[in-house]
């Protein structure tokens, strides 16, 4: 049978992947839910494990950025790792393990670094790697003010939330997508129809066919320097400057 610290860290796992459900549910965007997260994590951390600072670090092929952070001093930690080329948080992101750091006084790895951030007030922190696609990848980052900061316990929920947010990030990632992609489908449709209208108006005018009104069309286009949609919902205006064209998807 499991024992007590077993059960306790399955129990903070749960909680933490019930956590990041609800802030997908509850973030208007994939910004919005990062934001939300490193703000959730710093409090969770933050009481017994001193003063907590949390960031989101990504990285490209040719980039490192803080997406998000809980404050000016976790983005001003990022900064300062980002100086060195090397990390815990940095480290954690690239090869995919956690990397911890429980006391950057005694600490012998990252020699350069850990002298630069212990002054800043930092003792001790944790990077966890958040598994992204296409070539891209991320670190949760945790800093405290307090030595030996981070428990077995803790570094598992902590471990839980970037687990979490890897799946839930992707997942944003992918609807923000897919939501960008409905609004520009939404506006070429809308493009279409006043640009549609105005082809019609013009071949009335006019008494001309559909492929000469679509040459005036864009002769206007081409010597006022203006898009075909400005230009043809110019046209529409002159007919009707009361009632703007609506494009219908089902009646």
């Amino acid at each position: 049978m499991p024992d007590e610290n077993e059960l306790a860290l399955e129990q903070a796992r749960n909680e933490a992947a019930a956590l990041m459900q609800d802030m997908v549910l509850e973030s208007s965007d994939v910004q919005d839910f990062l934001d939300n997260l490193v703000k959730v994590s710093a409090e969770a951390f933050t009481g017994a494990h001193g003063e907590v600072f949390c960031g989101v670090t990504l990285l490209r092929p040719r980039s490192m950025i803080t997406i998000a952070g809980s404050s000016d001093q976790a983005r001003q930690m990022d900064e300062v790792q980002y100086g060195f080329d090397d990390g815990p948080c940095l480290r954690a992101a690239r090869e995919g393990y956690t990397v911890h750091i429980p006391d950057f006084l005694t600490e012998t790895r990252f020699p350069e670094y850990r002298t630069a951030i212990a002054g800043y007030g930092v003792r001790s922190a944790l990077g966890i790697p958040i598994l992204l696609e296409d070539g891209a990848s991320a670190g949760l980052d945790f800093y405290s003010t307090k030595p030996d900061a981070f428990s077995a316990k803790s570094i598992a929920v902590a471990e839980g939330f970037a687990r979490e947010a890897s799946k839930s990030l992707r997942l944003a990632i992918r609807i923000a997508k897919l939501s960008d992609n409905a609004a520009n489908l939404h506006a070429a449709m809308e493009s279409r129809t006043v640009i549609d209208l105005a082809v019609g108006i013009i071949m009335a005018q006019n008494r001309c066919s559909q492929k000469k009104a679509i040459a005036i069309l864009r002769s206007a286009s081409s010597a006022e320097n203006l898009k075909l949609r400005d230009i043809a919902g110019r046209v529409v205006t002159s007919v009707d400057a009361e009632s703007p064209p609506q494009t219908h998807f089902d009646y």
